[in-house]
């Protein structure tokens, strides 16, 4: 999820503007305290859709088939804080974006299939960690990137592409790990990805080139209105499979803690085995450890069951957190060493 509009740019082949803060390509705040703002309210908000849901479930029950476009609202809002800059800063660090794509396709579905394993989760609940782990990169990941004083540009970039080619690569790769424990209709996944993700993302783009001036003016709200969407999200999920959440809570709380540090543990550890720099591997961190949870919860919810959308909805809130503390260390961290 990107945040308040900045007129500051950096290079896409350095990375983020020296020797000031970074301000990332698209739309990150212009202050820490801003970003500080939307990344502390976003969890804050989650958690109390997903309390509601839990303690008057009969009240949302129905509201499992508008989750796809809810997601495709989020996913307009992020297609409209893109600009064509975004794009050609991919062609000027191919390699650094490649290794992203690679990194975060790699180790989230490996680690999602490994810990469903692992824990012997239920079929159901196996399914549904392995799709968050699928999923591209999450929505909130540039502006965690951001307050870590990581290499934004390089955030953006592996999260634009993730996103892009996620019809192609979530659906096949869902059904290799994920076919064990459920049945997985991968053409039919691919043709929901391209509603809810692509085609959104597309119009959104469209418009911001064919409206920029128009869009400005507004792309300060856009990241409150992904907020409520996603938190709407979780409300639908949490309280499609309240019931299993009294039963299953603990082990879902425990497969998504491990699926998240051991992500961004090894994203961070990719980058630097790379030798990619501090900054950009404090961006793999965060490519490759937060996921759009949306999505996976969108998908699990069209082609599973609620009971398999619990852990992309209990991802949505744990990632946000961990993101956030994660990025404070860090950047507290750099600090100290200056």
């Amino acid at each position: 999820m990107s945040t308040e509009q900045t007129n500051q740019r950096p290079d896409p082949a350095t990375g983020p503007a020296t020797p000031a803060r970074p301000a990332p390509p698209g739309d990150l705040p212009a202050s820490d305290r801003a970003a500080r703002r939307a990344v502390t309210v976003f969890p804050l908000l989650v958690i109390a859709a997903g309390a509601i849901g839990l303690l008057w479930p009969a009240h949302f029950t129905g509201w499992a088939p508008a989750v796809p476009w809810l997601l495709g609202v989020v996913m307009f809002s992020m297609g409209l804080t893109l600009t064509l800059p975004d794009f050609t800063a991919v062609a000027k660090r191919p390699w650094a974006v490649g290794l992203g794509l690679v990194a975060h396709y790699v180790i989230m579905p490996g680690l999602g299939w490994l810990i469903a394993t692992v824990l012997h989760l239920p079929p159901q609940l196996a399914a549904g960690v392995i799709l968050v782990g699928c999923a591209p990169s999450g929505t909130a990941s540039n502006v965690v990137t951001y307050l870590a004083r990581g290499d934004v540009a390089l955030s953006v970039s592996v999260a634009t592409v993730s996103t892009v080619l996620a019809p192609l690569i979530t659906p096949p790769l869902t059904l290799l790990l994920a076919g064990q424990f459920l049945d997985v209709d991968a053409g039919v996944m691919v043709t929901d990805i391209l509603k809810t993700v692509l085609l959104p993302v597309a119009a959104g783009l469209l418009v911001r080139v064919v409206a920029g001036r128009y869009v400005d003016k507004v792309l300060g709200a856009l990241p409150w209105l992904s907020a409520v969407t996603i938190a709407a999200i979780v409300l639908a999920v949490v309280a499609g499979s309240a019931a299993l959440i009294k039963d299953a809570a603990a082990l879902v709380l425990l497969a998504v803690v491990l699926h998240n540090g051991l992500g961004l543990a090894l994203g961070y550890g990719a980058g630097k085995l790379a030798r990619l720099g501090r900054p950009a591997s404090r961006a793999m961190a965060f490519e490759v450890g937060m996921q759009n949870s949306g999505l996976a919860a969108s998908l699990a919810t069209a082609h599973f069951s609620p009971a398999a959308a619990l852990p992309a909805a209990v991802f949505s809130v744990w990632h946000n957190v961990s993101g956030a503390v994660v990025a404070a260390w860090m950047a507290r961290t750099e600090r100290r060493t200056r």
